[in-house]
């Protein structure tokens, strides 16, 4: 049975049509630093290979059978995330007014074409072959983030309750368990919760909301599980998410550490809606001095 597939073209990710994805960067390949590694990922291709025979399945991307993704299209994904860049620019919530950077972001790409069908097909249709590659360009954005200095303690923003009854798994966070594999000494910490005000969970997604709606629904919908403050009391954290737009997401799940003694360097996304308005690779550290970063993203059909 062939498996579900996104259409070829999406609004969504459309509308950066003047958008020129970066060349193949030789830096993915040090993913296969080590033979052991080299040699599971072929066994790996091998087995898939077998499996194809067995249960033909086609490109979630562009429809070619036998591979749930083809290796075109693997190969623009790679291109689409070769180059991290920095999103907040686009993203009105983590911007103050007067142009101050209240969360800087790190993007591993632009939420379009291939990225953005293979991170639907993912989260929506159980595509968890494709896993290990988006992970990867995570592992890719959050390596730039992290710099030079010490590993810093990765959160991932939660998922309602209603999405994960619905998918049976949280995207964001098996996609960080398998980056936090490829980066040594980094440290997953789940310490935050979805919740209402006062307790009360709140209905409904956020697709379709403009800005202020989306800042409204979410504020006081996070907070640190008061079991699990001490380990991030004091210790500087980035904030990890799948896709950003308005960056509303992004600056409540800061507050909530902000408020459980955390000090938030920033955030990473696997992909940003909107492109850069100026390519400005590199960490979080590139932001420092034009704001303060502790005290603060949504995403198109977030939890639904």
């Amino acid at each position: 049975m062939s498996s579900p597939r996104q259409p070829a073209r999406d609004p969504a990710y459309r509308r950066d049509p003047d958008l020129c994805p970066p060349q193949p960067s030789a830096r993915h390949r040090s993913d296969h630093a080590t033979r052991l590694l080299r040699l599971y990922q072929q066994l790996a291709g091998a087995a898939g290979d077998v499996l194809a025979l067995a249960v033909p399945a086609d490109c979630v991307c562009c429809g070619a059978e036998d591979h749930e993704l083809c290796p075109r299209c693997a190969r623009k994904i790679r291109a689409l995330t070769a180059t991290p860049f920095r999103a907040e620019g686009a993203a009105p919530a983590l911007m103050d007014v007067n142009g101050t950077i209240l969360l800087p972001v790190v993007a591993a790409g632009v939420y379009r074409e291939e990225l953005a069908q293979a991170l639907l097909s993912f989260k929506r249709h159980g595509q968890h072959q494709l896993r290990a590659r988006l992970g990867r360009a995570l592992a890719g954005a959050l390596r730039a983030a992290a710099g030079n200095g010490d590993p810093p303690v990765l959160v991932p923003v939660p998922t309602s309750t209603a999405a994960y009854l619905e998918r049976g798994f949280s995207p964001v966070h098996l996609l960080l368990a398998d980056a936090a594999r490829q980066l040594p000494g980094s440290v997953l910490q789940d310490v935050l919760s979805k919740a209402g005000r006062d307790g009360v969970r709140l209905p409904g997604g956020q697709k379709g909301l403009g800005r202020g709606a989306r800042t409204s629904r979410v504020r006081g919908s996070m907070a640190v599980r008061r079991r699990s403050r001490t380990r991030v009391s004091g210790v500087r954290c980035i904030i990890v998410d799948d896709v950003l737009t308005t960056g509303a997401t992004l600056a409540e799940a800061a507050r909530a550490l902000h408020h459980g003694g955390a000090r938030v360097a920033g955030a990473v996304v696997l992909a940003a809606t909107r492109p850069p308005a100026a390519e400005v690779p590199g960490d979080l550290a590139a932001g420092q001095g034009r704001g303060d970063h502790d005290l603060e993203k949504n995403k198109p059909g977030k939890d639904e």
